[in-house]
């Protein structure tokens, strides 16, 4: 399979490896398994909520 990256993704795909030492494939994998877990949890009228550890709370939407 090949995938063409957008400039954005590509450089996000790097942090990502470079933050894990995962592989690419292996992060391009891990990333999709997420982001199907995300779809549905929001599909089910769900949302995505990071808390900082400052306390702060952020809702996050996916657009």
């Amino acid at each position: 399979m090949t995938v063409n990256l957008v400039p954005r993704a590509s450089r996000a795909l790097d942090r990502i490896v470079e933050l894990t030492g995962d592989s690419k494939t292996d992060t391009i994998n891990r990333a999709l398994q997420v982001y199907a877990v995300l779809e549905e949890a929001v599909s089910k009228g769900g949302e995505l909520v990071i808390r900082h550890s400052s306390g702060d709370q952020e809702v996050i939407r996916f657009v």
